[in-house]
């Protein structure tokens, strides 16, 4: 079954199947996309034993004519489409439709365009690059109480000094009568 559906996933690019079953053969297509990537003969040798080789057959006025394998599409369109992304080939998305007889939950399972960017990547506290060498400031409101106080006190001393120098300079002063 899991052949099958990869297999039709690479020929179609976008299969309706149950939740269950796309998420068994979700990892099994992209492993196959990867190994394609590689390009070589042992790989594609390597990706004929995971999956058969079977052929893409369309019908042209009523008659079966073979449009090439499934390997052959996958090495020459799928895997130089996705040279540059390094995983999360495929997805996934919910359909509101049930499926008749079991009431199963059904999914379209679909590759993902070459336009597509991937998604940006969450960093961890492990990934997140060490940048602070100077020690950590106090954070700016702490910093702008704390540059008050100093120039409150400061003022208070200064009136206080000036208070205190001109009392004693009027006791000081000579009295010019």
């Amino acid at each position: 079954m899991r052949r099958n559906m990869a297999a039709s996933l690479f020929e179609h690019e976008t299969i309706s199947t149950t939740i269950q079953k796309a998420k068994e053969v979700k990892p099994f297509a992209e492993k196959l996309i990867t190994v394609a990537k590689k390009g070589t003969l042992a790989a594609r040798r390597q990706a004929i034993a995971m999956l058969g080789d079977r052929d893409i057959v369309e019908t042209v006025d009523g008659k079966p004519v073979r449009k090439g394998t499934v390997v052959g599409k996958l090495f020459s369109e799928l895997g130089p489409r996705y040279l540059d992304r390094p995983g999360g080939y495929t997805r996934i998305i919910r359909l509101s439709q049930r499926r008749l007889g079991d009431n199963g939950q059904l999914v379209l399972l679909q590759l993902l365009g070459a336009d597509e960017a991937p998604k940006k990547k969450h960093r961890t506290a492990k990934q997140r690059p060490h940048t602070r060498t100077e020690p950590a400031t106090p954070e700016p409101k702490m910093a702008e109480k704390a540059t008050e106080a100093v120039a409150e006190s400061q003022a208070k001393e200064t009136e206080a000094s000036a208070g205190s120098a001109g009392a004693q300079g009027a006791d000081t002063a000579p009295e010019n009568s």
